[in-house]
């Protein structure tokens, strides 16, 4: 006959205590560094304190890479932007108050995200965008890319981006400007769609050399008006014609040498005039 062993009452049954995050530190990278705090605040500047304030660096570090990869591959390496976060743990560290109530971590964490987000608007913008308009580049990216996760087969209008953002349209379309100037394109980048290998530098405009005729030909036109016709005849066939001076006088019935001395005649005299003027 076998003997059943008696089962506790489930309200006398022993539990194991459930584990429990601390509420001050709610991360595993969050240490206790409450009294290190409280002893470097009273310490004068030296030794002594330079080392506990690098141990307390040391102990944060973690926290302050685990802050940095949340803005991983947004064009800046990860081991630049841990040097970014480190240095604003830094400045957390320098200006925190154990005294004021709050955790350390609270106080850290905004201070080292902004150090991070200073970086990419003073060092990473190809572009000088105002502040403004980088706050909504940020919106309408992230609205982007929600909606984008909704939609098969085509890209959210702009009146879209704008209702999911919370923003006017007018202001979705200056974040969606923002978009492309975080970089810039090099001048010998290849044109979208381009199948002869044509860059952006083939775009560029140089000076137009005619651009001094325009100037001489408005300078002169109130002279020109002025000539008798025979004389704007002849200067129409040698400068926009450009006959020889041998062919204007056969089609005129006038030696060359008669034409060779009113073609020189009219010059001096439209420079005289157009100088006359210009002074």
């Amino acid at each position: 006959m076998r003997t059943q062993t008696p089962r506790t009452p489930p309200h006398t049954q022993p539990r194991t205590p459930p584990r429990t995050q601390s509420r001050r530190h709610p991360h595993d990278d969050a240490p206790d560094t409450d009294a290190a705090f409280r002893r470097l605040a009273g310490l004068p500047e030296g030794r002594e304190r330079d080392l506990i304030r690098q141990e307390i660096v040391n102990a944060w570090l973690p926290m302050a890479d685990r802050l940095a990869g949340r803005f991983r591959n947004r064009g800046e390496s990860i081991e630049d932007l841990r040097q970014v976060a480190a240095l604003g743990l830094v400045k957390a560290v320098d200006r925190y108050d154990p005294d004021h109530g709050a955790v350390f971590e609270s106080f850290a964490v905004p201070t080292i995200n902004g150090e991070i987000k200073r970086h990419f608007r003073d060092h990473m913008w190809t572009l000088h965008v105002p502040r403004r308009v980088q706050d909504l580049r940020n919106r309408v990216r992230s609205a982007h890319q929600e909606l984008a996760q909704t939609m098969v087969g085509r890209s959210p209008t702009v009146a879209e981006i704008a209702a999911q953002a919370g923003m006017t349209e007018a202001e979705a379309h200056s974040g969606l400007e923002a978009l492309d100037s975080f970089t810039a394109l090099s001048l010998d980048a290849e044109l979208p769609g381009s199948e002869d290998g044509y860059s952006l530098v083939d775009a560029i405009g140089d000076v137009d050399p005619a651009l001094d005729v325009i100037v001489d030909r408005e300078a002169v036109k109130p002279g020109l008006r002025r000539l008798p016709e025979r004389e704007k005849k002849i200067l129409y066939m040698r400068f926009f014609r450009d006959m020889t001076q041998s062919s204007i006088a056969e089609d005129l019935g006038l030696s060359q040498m008669h034409v060779s001395r009113l073609i020189t005649r009219c010059c001096t005299q439209l420079r005289a005039q157009a100088l006359k003027e210009a002074a």
